[in-house]
This record gives structure tokens, sequence and C-alpha cells, in this order.
């Protein structure tokens, strides 16, 4: 069989579909697969065992756009299946034209994220459901109804995800939840050895992802700084950077948060197993990839109970859950974990255990068998 694998972001670029589609080309190469990648890029992507085919970031957006659906249409011919993981007009467009079909690996609401990212809305991805943004916004959700309706099969890392795209018109039986696989954990340090080598001191928390609008790492900045002795470390890169850093001077944390830019998923592990915990203090989320990640190095979480966190995060069991947008209560949560000796030790030891259901050969196998039948 062949696939086509399409993805907006590739390593080095930080973010779940950098990770996710990688791991899902290696898999499925392994697996006897002939696989082939698009991708955007901003210099040409390492060297991998199948094709990676790029387009340059550095385009302007309707040249890109057009340039990354004739791309898709090319690769795909010689596919029996697209699998995209984003970029999904230019995936519907070129698989349409290429008369192959495709499979949608749906991480969020795609019009919510490009209306927020045109400024043309505010709020969460529940109040958008409701409407606004006027005409371009609307136009924006016809396109992603479209596109997703004509996709052969549609999966949703969580169930909070699959309810939301079943009230776009989606028919229930192409739309099935796919968890986030946890990632290989192989010859990660001991947490003290990992907490030298950071050179961590301390009560430390991490957060790994892209520093955006909807991580409110500004409410986990509020929170760090209510609690006396505690440090943030921020693996990652996004448009916030600078007003995060200044907000950090803003609230007299100099010295308790470092910013590590941009890290390799071994070192994110890394960071995350040196952790007293991770931290996310997000506005809304789907399934996030850094939850998943931190709680198989044994790690546990301290999060906002938004969208499908609580699918992967239970409070008092692997983790800590506070409502979104409240840096008061975040802090508590961090100065209630860092207290209670029994709670942290419980909560650390029955991090591992509580994503063994998300095996990598138990996600992957499913969405094997999903390509298979919809490329037959």
């Amino acid at each position: 069989m062949r696939a086509l694998v399409v993805s907006g972001i590739w390593p080095p670029d930080v973010g779940g579909p950098a990770s996710h589609a990688p791991d899902v080309a290696r898999f499925l190469h392994r697996r006897g697969w002939r696989v082939e990648v698009v991708t955007t890029a901003s210099h040409a992507p390492g060297e991998e065992p199948y094709p990676v085919h790029w387009v340059s970031r550095r385009l302007p957006p309707g040249v890109r756009h057009v340039s990354g659906a004739r791309l898709v249409a090319a690769r795909a011919r010689r596919s029996d299946v697209v699998y995209t993981t984003g970029t999904f007009g230019r995936s519907a467009t070129g698989a349409t034209l290429a008369r192959r079909p495709y499979v949608v690996k749906l991480t969020a609401d795609p019009a919510f994220e490009r209306a927020r990212r045109r400024g043309l809305v505010q709020g969460n991805v529940e109040e958008f459901q409701l409407g606004g943004g006027g005409a371009a916004a609307w136009a924006m959700r016809r396109a992603r109804n479209a596109e997703l309706r004509r996709a052969a099969h549609v999966f949703t890392p969580s169930a909070y995800l699959r309810d939301l795209a079943l009230s776009w018109g989606l028919r229930p039986e192409r739309v099935s939840v796919l968890p986030n696989p946890v990632p290989p954990i192989v010859q990660l340090p001991s947490r003290d050895e990992a907490r030298r080598e950071l050179s961590f001191d301390g009560p430390t928390f991490a957060f790994a992802g892209r520093l955006t609008v909807q991580k409110s790492l500004e409410t986990a900045l509020e929170a760090i700084a209510r609690v006396p002795d505690a440090s943030l470390v921020i693996a990652g890169e996004g448009d916030r950077l600078d007003a995060l850093r200044e907000r950090a001077v803003q609230l007299g944390l100099n010295g308790r948060v470092r910013f590590l830019g941009p890290q390799p998923r071994e070192r994110v592990l890394e960071l995350f197993r040196a952790a007293d915990a991770a931290l996310l203090s997000s506005a809304w989320e789907n399934f996030p990839h850094t939850v998943v990640e931190a709680l198989a190095a044994g790690t546990p979480v301290i999060a906002t109970d938004v969208g499908g966190v609580r699918e992967a995060v239970e409070d008092g069991r692997n983790g800590l859950l506070v409502p979104p947008g409240d840096a008061a209560a975040l802090a508590a949560a961090l100065q209630r974990y860092l207290e209670d000796d029994q709670l942290r030790e419980r909560l650390r030891s029955a991090a591992p255990a509580s994503v063994e259901r998300f095996s990598p050969d138990t996600v992957f196998g499913e969405l094997e068998q999903v390509l298979q039948r919809v490329a037959r």
C-alpha cells in the first residue's frame, strides 16, 4: 500500500503535528507501506527513510497555498490514500484533483484557529460555534465543513472534539476518537540526574509547546509569582515570546522563569522528567501531546480543565485540574501540590500507568486499519 502523509509542520518545528506526522510515517514505513510526505518548511527537512517534499514558507501566502495543493495532487497520484494532519484546504484540494481518498487527523477547529490568527474573533472555541467574526469567519466555517465532509474518515484525539465535529454536520460513522500516543520512553535519566543536568534548583514546573494566545501563559506567570520560590521553565517558540518576557519582568520573576526556546522531543521528555510537575494554563485545548508526554515520563500535570484535557488528566489521580483564566486557582493548586508530600507522591506514582492505554502500537494500529480500508 502507498500513503501520502501531509503536515503543515515538520521537525525541527515544535508542536503536536510535528511529532505526530513523523511518528505515523515511520510506523507505516516499518509496516511495509510506501510512504511519502508533503510539508511546509523554512529550510529543507532532514533526511528520512522515505521522500519528504516541501513548500517554502517564504513564499507569499497565496502562492504557498497553490503550490502546496499542486504538490499534494502530484504526490497523491502516486499513493492509494492521503493522511493529513493539517493544511486541510490544500490537502482536500490536492487529493480531490488526484482522485484519491483522504483521511483527516483533526486537532482543533481549523476555522476558529484561522479566525483567531486574523483577529476576526476573540473568546474560546465554544463561543466561536455560536457565530461571530462577520462574513470572513462565516466563509471559514463553510470551507471547514466542506473540507471535512468530503473526507473518507476523520480522527479526533478526544471525545470532546468529536462531539464538536459532529455539530458541523459530519456523519458519525466517519468520525472516531484516536488519542495521541505516548512517546517512546527509552534511556531517560533518573529524575535527580535530569535535575542536575538542567540545573534545576528548588520547586520547578515545566511547560513545552507553542507560545500562543491559546496557551495563556500569562496566567501561568501570574500563578508562579504567587508561589514563593517556585520556578517555571518554558520550552518553545511563538508570537507571544516577547510579551511573555516582558510580563515576567513586570511580575518580578527575574531568575524564576527560563525561556529555553524550541527543543527536540527527547529534550522535552528530559525536561518533564526533571520537573516537579508539568504546567498547562491553556484557555482552550483539545488533547495536548505534551500532557501525554509528561505523564509517560512519570510527571504529574497541573492544568486548566478545558477541552479534552480531562480525558488524560484525572483530577487527584495523575494531576490537578483548575478553571481556565484563574491565576489564583492555579497558584493554589501549585502550592497544594508542593506542600502535600503524600499527594505529590501519589500523583507521580500513578502517572506512567495512566497513559498505558495510549501505546503507539494500539493507536497507530487502529489508524492503519482505517487507512487500509479507505485505500481499498
